[in-house]
């Protein structure tokens, strides 16, 4: 369980990452990028950055490695705003999460579409 103050730098390297991303990769090249979670290691030494990335499958294999070229760009402008001993390394990922969980509600209302859940029916207990 990470302690309160990973949880903590975590969060605002979260706010300025996404910063550093607006300011630094061009929307109309690489898509929507947007910062869903930073996780931290323990030591403060590295930082996986999971990314939602809206656009084409083109635009998203720009992003990666436009965020890959610019990594170390990004992890200065993100030193200059995070005072910290040492500056985490970032790792970029792309996060499937959001794009799963589009896929599951979508696989769900079909379901219903196709055989709308009956009410049960409530059975009166019988009274002697």
């Amino acid at each position: 369980m990470p302690t309160l103050r990973i949880l903590r730098v975590a969060e605002l390297l979260k706010r300025e990452i996404g910063e550093a991303i607006r300011r630094e990769i061009p929307v109309a090249q690489a898509g929507l990028v947007s910062v869903n979670d930073v996780d931290v290691s323990g030591d403060l030494t590295s930082a996986r950055v999971y990314l939602s990335l809206l656009g084409t499958p083109e635009q998203k294999k720009v992003a990666i490695d436009l965020l890959n070229h610019n990594r170390v760009r990004i992890q200065m402008l993100m030193a200059k705003s995070v005072v910290l001993k040492q500056t985490p390394k970032l790792k970029f990922l792309y996060d499937e999460s959001v794009h799963r969980g589009h896929r599951v509600i979508s696989i769900i209302e079909e379901l219903e579409k196709i055989s709308p859940v009956e009410p049960a029916e409530t059975e009166e207990p019988d009274e002697r």
